[in-house]
């Protein structure tokens, strides 16, 4: 680790526990787990559903959820697919026949059924420690005793007023007198917290089956939704190995499809076969980014999709050849052979890093994806609903497609690095469709430039729109390069968020025996360790 000059955070350092959240309660709730005797699975969990209630444009139980955990610190990792399904009776010839690309976004037909309370269930029995009762209780003493409103919080609130006052129910149940509340305001919401005590007790099924499904499902197809109890029932996350590739000398580990992570792989394949320009924000090195970029995200709105509905070839997608031939214009041909023959013819998230005392690591990221989601909350149990469905594409024989149980592409994706066998990065980058990216543009920064998480994650972000030509670019970003760039032809827009994403990150200092944490000053949050 270099020595920059620091102008912000500094990185956390600690021996025993440290965990990195988007929100200063969800970290806090994570360490108070840690101390109480839980591992780090327990730990994220308790700093997720506390975000679900602190965050609520950011994430929530009507959302998904993705993970990577290890045990002890090895790089035998495993990885939990929480991306729920599209009801059984989607009418996808009525839905294709509109003649639009997507759902619209405060659509019933938008929302997949949501997979994140099952997730969090079936990783707490594999490898948590603590009862359900004891990690969601933070979250329900902030529901239902309330929470001070945090200032980038209200911020995405008040972005999305319009929105969240485009139904009663909305306006009722989240906001005041139909305005976002500002920050430092208290607000509570104990139908939300009634919903977390019930599965608090009831686990997975209180959730899936009984009153809540009974709500949720009514509530839908009162929209107009297909939903039924059983796709609600019937829904499963699933164990899945994770993918990974060796970049300099680690081994970079993702989710497999239908998240993006291997994307974020694809990417750093095709920067690890050009050359190291001197400095990080240079013309050159944002050119060799952004032109990557434009590279790799082509490839994923080509190819990705429910590995159980299309079958890409992802050993050959991860291949240096892959990725030296979609690098030098041999693209179409490249993603031909990628699609094999028995082939089915920016957004908001919360990533939670937690590392503990014995280094067993979590990788964890929950979202209701768009900001506030679908905008539909059932007022029965005070659930927002996400919008996932979105990301489906309504071309019949695009491989993304919507269909029954299907799961659609998916943005959000924890990430993990290691080196000689043992982790030694657990990382995440929120952003929607940012986040391949994220992923790829942070991990560069501390391999290739030597910066320490901090620094990485402080650093001006851009992003080019994946089927446009412009570039989103933060307004820190060294005009000199940008400057150079726009010569080129390249051309810079300012983001329709207040920033681009947000980065939580743990490195394990396995020499010393302790542990760094990072959080994006972007967020609200922090990291703290003890």
């Amino acid at each position: 680790m270099r020595d920059f000059q620091k102008t912000g955070r500094s990185v956390v350092m600690a021996a025993n526990g440290m965990a990195a959240t988007s929100h200063p309660s969800s970290t806090l709730a994570a360490i108070q787990v840690l101390q109480d005797g839980g591992n780090a699975m327990d730990a994220a969990i308790a700093a997720c559903a506390v975000q679900c209630v602190v965050e609520p444009g950011s994430t929530g139980i009507g959302g998904d959820c993705f993970a990577l955990y290890s045990e002890k610190g090895t790089d035998r990792i495993t990885a939990f697919n929480g991306a729920g399904w599209a009801p059984k009776n989607i009418d996808v010839a009525a839905l294709t026949a509109t003649g639009e690309k997507f759902l619209p976004r405060q659509s019933a037909h938008a929302v997949t059924v949501p997979g994140a309370v099952d997730a969090w269930v079936q990783l707490r029995e594999r490898f948590g420690s603590q009862p359900l009762a004891r990690i969601l209780a933070p979250a329900i003493d902030f529901a239902e005793k309330g929470y001070v409103v945090a200032p980038r919080t209200s911020q995405d609130w008040r972005m999305q007023s319009t929105l969240i006052n485009a139904t009663p129910e909305g306006r009722e149940l989240l906001m005041i007198d139909g305005a976002a509340p500002r920050p430092g305001m208290v607000h509570k919401h104990p139908r939300l917290g009634a919903s977390m005590r019930r599965i608090a007790a009831g686990g997975r099924k209180a959730f899936y089956e009984g009153e809540i499904a009974d709500s949720l499902v009514g509530y839908l197809q009162s929209k107009g939704g297909t939903h039924t109890l059983e796709d609600f029932a019937s829904y499963r996350g699933e164990f899945v190995d994770p993918i990974q590739i060796a970049y300099r000398d680690y081994q970079v580990h993702e989710c497999p499809p239908p998240g993006q992570g291997i994307v974020a792989l694809l990417l750093l394949n095709i920067l690890k076969q050009q050359a190291i320009a001197p400095q990080a924000l240079s013309a050159a090195r944002l050119q060799t980014e952004i032109d990557a970029t434009r590279i790799a995200y082509r490839v994923r709105d080509l190819l990705l999709a429910d590995p159980e509905f299309a079958d890409m070839d992802v050993d050959y997608v991860l291949s240096d050849e892959f990725a030296r031939r979609v690098s030098t214009g041999d693209l179409a041909e490249a993603v031909s052979q990628a699609q094999r023959s028995e082939a089915i013819e920016h957004k908001d998230t919360v990533y939670i890093s937690v590392v503990d005392k014995d280094r067993n690591c979590a990788s964890f990221i929950n979202s209701i994806f768009h900001p506030f989601g679908s905008g539909l909350i059932d007022p029965g149990t005070g659930i927002l609903l996400h919008n996932r469905g979105q990301s489906f594409e309504l071309q019949a024989d695009h491989p993304n497609c919507i269909g029954p149980h299907k799961r659609p592409l998916h943005t959000i994706i924890p990430g993990m690095a290691s080196k000689n066998g043992r982790i030694e990065y657990v990382f995440g980058v929120m952003g929607g469709h940012y986040q391949a990216m994220g992923h790829a543009h942070f991990l560069s920064k501390v391999v290739d430039y030597g910066m320490d998480i901090q620094a990485a994650s402080d650093l001006p972000r851009l992003f080019p729109i994946p089927g446009k030509d412009v570039v989103e670019c933060e307004h820190t970003m060294p005009a000199e390069a940008t400057d150079e760039l726009t010569t080129k032809g390249y051309q810079f827009i300012a983001p329709a968020q207040p920033a681009i994403g947000g980065c939580q990150a743990i490195r394990i200092d396995w020499d010393n025996g302790s542990l760094q944490g990072a959080s994006d000053h972007r967020k609200d949050g922090c990291a703290l360790g003890y």
